[in-house]
């Protein structure tokens, strides 16, 4: 059932999908001389996208005589969901003296995403080496608690000249050089004196920082209609004060510092009383995945005749052995990344738009493999072999319909329990959509389930109607009714075209992964967030909640 609209919570932060993470390396069993042991040490190199080079990173400390070695340096790197962060790590056996060489031991290969699988990756060495290496992930904190907090005040000053106060609260936390930066500010309350402000709700990391003893000055205002608002006091506290809850200890006294020191009987310009208070751990994407989230990846390829006839090279369904069309472009591009993240490998994989054989009936939604009790294609490979083969079974029609294959993705969706999966639909499509308002209903219906949207847009349309249901500038809604979340995220390929109607760059991909994938992350988190699902197998923390 639709729900009114919402707006987005504010507190969930982009910056969530950028998580910080510390690499340890050991090695077991290397190989050694005959008369003595090795001299380690390891190289860490990552792939620049762009040239696809190796560029050194890092090297560990040389360790004497062993062949198993713990290294102490560590790695601190940033893990991009978007992105595929190759890795290559060289063992080396370093000279005892300046008169010998140094020795390749063997080297390893992997992902940073196949080492934050289980937060352990161990791999044989290769070139024809013995030995292993153990590489172990450990994310760094980086105050990801998320404080949730009340206020309301009592008999604050009247500021307005023919009516009260139109009070809100601005919060800043104090800087290193006693500067301070804002960091919050709540919502205005017209004509009042004894407000009763909404739950806010902001990073810890926002407030403070991350130090529970570092200053936050609240200042209260009154708004006024020029803009020219006026203060009626300030206050000083601290996260670990406020901690205590509701009472005395968070009871403030509202300063105004001009008549302080002009009054000798000044008190207060009014009391400002914590109602509610509560710090509640901000889970990352990366510790639902390492819970056992799966991302289960759904493709959908449009087969209506505006493509042009796939037998003909202006179609945008024309296949050649040495040149992939814009559609193979588009699912090799974002499925590698996807299906790192998705054990089996196995994407059910549509069309929609095309008569079918053997009587021409026209199908909003059919299984690419031929297969309707199971779809699925194994692999990004197996994905495209489905696509190929389906161009010569069916014909391609009329219209561009979203909405059965967004409602059938849902319905999956919806059948999955707690944090174990989560849906990314890739639609492919050259047109304009013919059901928006079907389209959108379901879009907003979706937003209350584990899912995301990824639409490419293939050829030379305009696809501005595809800014209606991005959400990026205006949330999505239908009707009066509004998306609990954004969900949709649209890219046209020829983007990444120049003039020529070619790539543009030797690394295109990259930067088509990023524009579509990067938001995946925190559209995870935040469904998890608003539905109160915690990743898999983590005790309840004890949270400080008072009233």
């Amino acid at each position: 059932m639709l729900r009114a609209r919402t707006p987005p919570p504010a507190y969930v932060d982009v910056e969530d999908s950028r998580n910080t993470f510390e690499l340890t390396l050991s090695c077991r069993n290397l190989n050694h001389a005959l008369y003595f042991k090795a001299n380690p040490r390891i190289i860490t190199y990552t792939e620049k996208p762009d040239t696809k080079k190796w560029i050194k990173y890092g090297e560990t400390e040389a360790i004497s005589n062993s062949l198993n070695p713990d290294f102490v340096k560590k790695f601190v790197i940033n893990f991009y969901f978007e992105e595929q962060q190759n890795l290559r790590f060289d063992v080396i056996d370093t000279a005892s003296n300046s008169l010998s060489n140094d020795t390749q031991l063997g080297h390893a290969t992997c992902t940073l995403g196949d080492i934050l699988k289980k937060n352990k990756f161990t791999a044989p060495l290769k070139d024809n080496s013995k030995g292993e290496i153990i590489i172990l992930a450990e994310e760094l904190d980086s105050s990801k608690d998320v404080i949730s907090m009340q206020f309301y005040g009592e008999k604050l000053d009247k500021k307005n000249l023919f009516g009260k106060s139109d009070p809100y609260m601005v919060f800043s936390r104090c800087n290193e050089d006693n500067s301070f930066t804002v960091c919050h500010k709540t919502e205005k309350i017209k004509n009042t004196l004894n407000p009763n402000w909404k739950l806010i709700e902001v990073p810890v990391r926002t407030i403070c920082n991350g130090d529970p003893d570092r200053t936050i000055k609240v200042e209260v205002y009154s708004g006024y209609h020029d803009g020219g608002d006026k203060l009626i006091g300030n206050f000083p506290t601290t996260l670990n004060k406020l901690k205590r809850g509701p009472g005395e200890n968070n009871d403030y006294k509202c300063i105004h510092p001009e008549l302080k020191e002009k009054k000798k009987n000044y008190n207060h310009s009014g009391i400002i009383k914590l109602f509610k208070f509560e710090i509640e751990k901000q889970h990352t994407f990366l510790q639902f995945r390492q819970g056992g989230t799966e991302l289960s990846f759904v493709v959908a390829i449009d087969f209506t005749k505006s493509n042009g006839n796939p037998k003909e090279h202006t179609s945008l369904h024309f296949v050649t052995p040495d040149q992939p069309n814009q559609y193979e472009m588009a699912i090799r591009a974002v499925g590698e990344i996807v299906q790192q993240y998705q054990w089996d490998k196995r994407f059910p994989t549509f069309g929609f738009g095309a008569r079918l054989p053997p009587d021409g009936k026209i199908a909003h939604r059919f299984p690419l493999n031929g297969d309707p009790t199971n779809p699925d294609c194994y692999g990004i490979e197996g994905v495209l072999e489905a696509y190929r083969s389906s161009l010569n079974r069916v014909q391609l029609y009329l219209p561009t319909n979203f909405a059965p294959i967004i409602s059938h993705v849902a319905s999956m969706a919806a059948r999955c329990p707690g944090s174990s999966c989560y849906y990314v639909l890739l639609m492919i499509t050259d047109g304009v959509i013919t059901d928006m308002e079907a389209t959108k209903e379901e879009i907003v219906n979706a937003s209350r389930l584990p899912m995301s949207i990824i639409i490419i847009g293939v050829g030379t349309e305009d696809f501005e109607a595809m800014k209606e249901i991005d959400g990026d500038a205006v949330q999505m809604a239908h009707q009066d009714f509004g998306a609990e979340r954004g969900i949709v995220q649209f890219v046209p390929l020829r983007d990444y075209f120049n003039k020529e109607g070619r790539t543009t760059g030797l690394f295109w991909e990259n930067r088509l992964r990023k524009d579509v994938l990067a938001k995946i992350p925190d559209q995870l988190v935040t469904y998890m967030k608003l539905n109160k699902i915690k990743p898999e197998g983590e005790q309840l923390p004890a949270h400080n909640t008072f009233w």
